[in-house]
């Protein structure tokens, strides 16, 4: 199948790429790289053995989106492109608006134009807000989303199931993940954001290797068991096998889904800090901070839907996602460094 994948070049999106490509797909990336490296489809090529396309574009440019679309004979698209941190989005909604709504409105006019029928959604689990239960499952209310970047993924979730409704020809699966964390295992590919990370693992990983001082736990005082909030964190590569398993899904149904990816259990910040501690045999300093506006105490979610579904199930465990990250952080900062000793030694 010949697939788009808009943000292509990000953390998601590259590991995605490479399942894809693993699994024969002819594989498309749209990204205007603010937030990737453009380095990412050399590694991409190294890992699978075959090179994905590779376009730059912004997904609220309609007229390219419209052109790649076509000339590429593109069959589903997978759309991750968006802004992405939760915190930030406080600080900056109009951004968060503008990239994630009117990229999205961009993007599947241009579907609709070149009659690309399926789509899988990068959606999120802060589509439920402050959850009234826990673990989370498909049916539990959405509506309550406690930032701007949560409620742009509600709102595109909003607007793709009004899609399904005009045009019954659509198969659309809305993927709400969890906490993606970890990396490629070969580390050649993983999550190395622009400037300072807004995600706890990079952060957690570029502390451990001193390229920054320490980490800032922010909240110590949720109703957990160590006060830290509580979050489902699900290895990238598993998150990757997901899309494929919901692209073969799609390839068979019709209409709107939403869908659970995540491990089922939570584990705290401080649970977090110590099995990288374990991983990377550093200690890792951190400061604790006040609350973030628009964070949570805890969610995790029951992925037996995805199970029954997709016939998918996550399969690494804490250690994996700490264990890979922390490799693909030694190979980042060796390459970085241009040195041939790696910070693992």
């Amino acid at each position: 199948m010949r697939v788009l994948l808009t943000g292509g070049m990000g953390f998601i999106g590259s590991h995605t790429a490479v399942v894809l490509l693993e699994a024969g797909h002819e594989v498309v990336l749209y990204d205007n790289l603010s937030n990737s490296d453009a380095a990412v489809v050399d590694r991409i090529t190294e890992i699978a053995g075959r090179r994905p396309v590779f376009i730059e574009g912004d997904i609220r440019d309609e007229n390219l989106l419209v052109e790649t679309l076509s000339s590429r004979a593109i069959e589903a698209v997978i759309h991750f492109a968006g802004l992405k941190a939760v915190g930030e989005s406080v600080e900056k909604p109009l951004d968060y608006y503008d990239n994630n709504l009117a990229g999205s409105i961009s993007l599947f006019k241009a579907m609709r134009s070149c009659g690309v029928k399926k789509l899988i959604f990068s959606s999120s689990s802060t589509v439920y807000g402050e959850p009234a239960q826990l673990p989370l499952t498909e049916s539990c209310p959405t509506r309550k989303a406690t930032n701007p970047y949560g409620r742009t993924k509600l709102q595109i979730e909003e607007m793709l199931s009004d899609l399904a409704v005009a045009d019954p020809s659509l198969s659309i699966v809305c993927l709400r993940y969890f906490n993606p964390i970890g990396a490629h295992p070969s580390g050649l590919i993983g999550e190395d954001p622009n400037g300072i990370p807004n995600n706890l693992l990079p952060y957690v990983a570029r502390v451990a290797s001193g390229r920054l001082p320490e980490l800032h736990v922010y909240g110590n005082d949720y109703a957990t068991p160590d006060g830290t909030g509580v979050r489902d964190y699900i290895h990238v590569m598993d998150l990757a096998e997901g899309h494929a398993k919901a692209l073969e899904y799609a390839s068979h149904s019709r209409g709107w889904t939403a869908v659970n990816l995540g491990c089922g259990r939570g584990y705290s910040v401080l649970e977090v800090i110590h099995a990288f501690e374990k991983a990377s045999g550093r200690k890792i300093p951190y400061r604790l901070e006040p609350r973030r506006n628009g964070d949570i105490a805890a969610n995790w979610c029951d992925p037996s839907l995805a199970a029954r579904l997709l016939g998918w199930k996550a399969s690494r465990n804490i250690d994996d996602m700490c264990r890979d990250a922390w490799n693909f952080e030694c190979r980042q900062s060796a390459r970085q460094s241009h040195s041939e000793t790696s910070c693992c030694k």
